[in-house]
């Protein structure tokens, strides 16, 4: 495969993850495509005693696991039988050139009405791993998410050990109420969202929550066995800590990305996130839990402080035997957050930009809205350099901008926050209000982008996991406090930094991204905490076409939905 010619073509396969899972040979001759219906509709699911009635696909929560080898396509129809509009979106998914299918609401595409369908069609090169598919419209995801797992292509291995086993898990939130009611609910009143009742793994709360201990997932092991996990932050709102009782981990990916191997007891996930470790079959034969809990960075903010659990269990163990249970971290232990966060390096030397073409400084953060229209109160408001992200409703911002339509966005989403002040200190209360509007940036094709994420500490610093679709990017520095250019560029890890879609930035803190912007279309940045979405904490970049069709994005599919 002849790869299009670009003055940034060695970035442009680094970028995409190619030197890790590429032979010197390029050859897609054994890719494949595969086939799947997505049926959205309404299934009666019981959890903590109680039966309700959620959004799934195929009748299943969570929805089903689909399984590719690097450079296969899918082709997935979605058929909307459910009562809600709807879209999917393909998490972590380079989507080379095929903006159609990335699947955020009123960004790429307009959603599938009920009665509707869609057809989401899109290749997969040069990512191997985890990534995982879900819902991109109002709370939709609580319910409508299953993994999509990219094994090596044909010919090609892991670049550790074949395990002898994998498995995957899900780590999700579940509400004893409909979770769109609940988001609508907070919209109306203005208030932050009702929080969940239960934790879950693979859609199950677990032993420790009523009603639950006999669907507690179990997860076989056999004595001597190496098994690859798959652990996915399903989570609406929530970043949470997962632990094996007595049992090391040693991390070999991240978010389709292979990484330097290293050993942790605890694994820290933003909602968005994936990361695969190995396990060993080292300990006596019994059970032992697997669990899940909070880390809560938001000072005096609610969250669930229950566990979620599922069961380790040898072959050999007797069933009657009580699972052992690990130690979790404190809901607020940020310091093993940041040992675990930094410990991410790219598995080979990575072709970091070094000049950059574009030098973004964003904040991110909450807000309050003093003055909302047709509302009687303060209401909570999230933003991006004091640009709450509003999206539009008659077009698709995609749509818009290929053609031409005037009056759906602007370009002029600002490089930096209209105003420098204390990022993390006491913000004056004159900051608290943010602007509202549709505002994206503009990069050309092949600009090197480096973007600087800045915690604030307006209503409460958070740890913010900020997800870049259409793109995967290289963290090159993290830390506390206001970010200094001046000293901080000196932490710069431009040797074998990660590669990720998704940056748990720390709580009042920054971290600094890096990529390069050849994938045309409009991509979407934003909060994984979806009530921060909802709140406006996004923007979007319009990235335009480079030369020739091979630097374009795809004409829009046939059956693309129409706003009506």
């Amino acid at each position: 495969m002849e790869l299009p010619k670009h003055p940034h073509h060695s970035l442009f396969i680094f970028v995409f993850g190619l030197v890790l899972v590429f032979p010197s040979a390029l050859s897609w001759k054994d890719a494949v495509t595969h086939v799947h219906q997505f049926v959205i509709q309404e299934a009666s699911v019981k959890r903590l005693c109680k039966t309700q009635h959620v959004m799934t696909v195929n009748g299943m929560y969570p929805g089903p696991t689909l399984e590719i080898k690097n450079g296969d396509t899918l082709s997935v129809k979605v058929i909307n039988k459910g009562k809600y509009n709807v879209t999917i979106h393909w998490h972590g998914v380079r989507q080379m050139r095929t903006g159609w299918a990335d699947g955020p609401e009123f960004v790429t595409q307009c959603p599938i009405r009920p009665g509707g369908s869609y057809t989401y069609r899109f290749t997969v090169r040069g990512q191997e791993g985890t990534l995982w598919w879900h819902a991109h419209s109002s709370w939709l995801r609580a319910t409508v998410y299953g993994a999509l797992l990219i094994q090596p292509r044909e010919g090609t291995n892991f670049p550790f050990a074949k395990p002898d086993r994998q498995s995957t898990l899900l780590l999700g939130e579940w509400w004893n109420a409909n979770p769109v009611d609940v988001v609508r609910e907070a919209t109306r009143t203005g208030a932050a969202p009702n929080i969940s009742d239960a934790y879950t793994i693979n859609g199950q709360p677990g032993d420790l929550y009523n009603c639950s201990t006999q669907d507690t997932v179990v997860v076989p092991i056999s004595s001597g066995e190496t098994n690859l996990l798959r652990v996915v932050n399903s989570a609406m709102n929530q970043p949470l800590f997962f632990t094996i009782a007595n049992h090391k981990f040693t991390v070999v990916g991240a978010d389709a990305s292979y990484v330097k191997p290293f050993t942790t007891s605890v694994l820290m996930l933003g909602p968005g996130q994936t990361t695969d470790v190995l396990i060993s079959g080292d300990q006596p034969a019994g059970r032992y839990y697997m669990a899940a809990r909070a880390y809560q960075s938001a000072q005096n903010a609610p969250f669930d402080n229950t566990t979620t659990t599922a069961i380790l269990e040898y072959k050999s163990a007797a069933c009657s035997s009580d699972p052992i249970m690990p130690r979790l971290p404190a809901f607020n232990d940020t310091p093993t957050v940041t040992a675990f966060s930094t410990s991410f390096r790219s598995r080979e030397r990575a072709l970091v930009p070094a000049q950059i073409d574009e030098s973004l400084f964003f904040t991110v953060g909450l807000g309050l809205n003093n003055c909302p229209p047709n509302f009687n109160g303060t209401r909570f408001t999230a933003s991006m350099n004091n640009v709450s992200f509003s999206l539009p409703s008659n077009f698709s911002l995609l749509q818009a901008h290929i053609q031409g339509i005037r009056g759906v966005f602007t370009s002029d989403f600002p490089a930096a926050p209209p105003r420098v002040f204390d990022y993390t200190g006491n913000v004056s209360r004159s900051l608290w209000q943010p602007a509202t509007g549709t505002k994206l940036y503009r990069l050309k094709y092949g600009s090197r982008v480096q973007v600087v994420l800045q915690d604030t500490s307006i209503v409460t610093p958070e740890n913010h996991p900020i997800h870049l679709h259409g793109y995967d990017f290289y963290i090159i520095a993290e830390g506390f406090g206001n970010y200094n250019p001046k000293t901080d560029s000196s932490k710069f890890n431009l040797v074998d930094p990660p590669l990720r879609n998704t940056a748990a930035v720390p709580v009042g803190g920054w971290a600094v991204i890096r990529f390069v912007a050849d994938n045309p279309g409009v991509w979407l940045m934003h909060c994984h905490l979806d009530v921060h979405i909802t709140w406006g904490l996004a923007m979007a970049f319009l990235v335009e076409d480079g030369v020739g069709k091979l630097e374009a994005i795809e004409p829009p599919p046939e059956d693309l939905p129409i706003c009506s």
